[in-house]
């Protein structure tokens, strides 16, 4: 769990809140579902418009990756290395057959496969590299789509603030509604803006992020397997991949 994100969303809003409440302002002036509704509402199906179905399945699967980001387990990975070079040296890369047949990760797995199989280190890397390619390329689209949206949202809550003085305008002939009318009006901007940078636009930081890392972390895996490959001892493949751990 990623105490920093959830403590993050929570102190936005709070503060937000809070300094309505300082201002003078009550909570529930703030309180519009109908505003709500159109912000949301309306933000979410302009992004979907322009995202296929499956790219929209991917992305709303990724967000439980802000608050319960994947343990990529950089170290981890690096001993996983030098035991597979290792177990190579000694029983030869025919020796990996059954750590590739019980390996959690897939991609991991694949890259044994290869090994075991007697891919030239060359070839091995090219099919690795496309199939990183494909998928940083996959994480970096579940970002936009919470980038997209964090466009759309301020403009959505523009047309609900314009909606809303619509319905100002008609009660003209009694000046008693007009302040209140166009204080709700305009909480529907609030919500477009604070829905965009305290929500959608963090978000896909967060996502484009977690993108690198899980990236890196595929590179260390080439990294460590063609160096199996190319017959290098467990030793000079740990050195080798220390690079990795620098900031993960």
């Amino acid at each position: 769990m990623d105490l920093l994100s959830i403590f993050g969303v929570i102190l936005g809003f709070v503060a937000i809140l809070g300094g309505n409440y300082l201002e003078g302002g009550s909570i529930s002036a703030l309180a519009n579902f109908p505003a709500a509704f159109i912000v949301v509402g309306g933000t979410f199906a302009a992004a979907m418009l322009q995202t296929p179905w499956q790219g929209l399945k991917f992305a709303l699967s990724r967000l439980r990756h802000v608050f319960a980001p994947p343990n990529l387990g950089f170290k981890q990975g690096v001993k996983k290395v030098v035991k597979w070079s290792a177990r190579a040296r000694k029983d030869g890369l025919l020796g990996l057959e059954d750590i590739a047949e019980t390996e959690p990760d897939l991609f991991a797995r694949k890259g044994l496969q290869l090994l075991v199989d007697g891919g030239e280190p060359e070839n091995i890397r090219n099919i690795l590299e496309v199939e990183t390619l494909v998928l940083e390329q996959r994480d970096v689209d579940a970002a936009k789509f919470y980038e997209s949206m964090g466009g759309y949202s301020p403009t959505i809550g523009i047309i609900g603030a314009v909606m809303g003085l619509i319905h100002v305008m008609g009660n003209l002939a009694d000046p008693s509604k007009l302040g209140a009318g166009i204080a709700v009006a305009f909480v529907a901007t609030i919500y477009g803006v604070a829905f965009a940078n305290l929500l959608l636009l963090p978000i896909a930081s967060k996502l484009r992020g977690l993108a690198r890392s899980q990236a890196q972390y595929r590179e260390l895996i080439i990294e460590g397997i063609i160096a199996i490959a190319e017959g290098e001892n467990p030793r000079a493949i740990e050195l080798k991949l220390d690079g990795f751990l620098h900031g993960n």
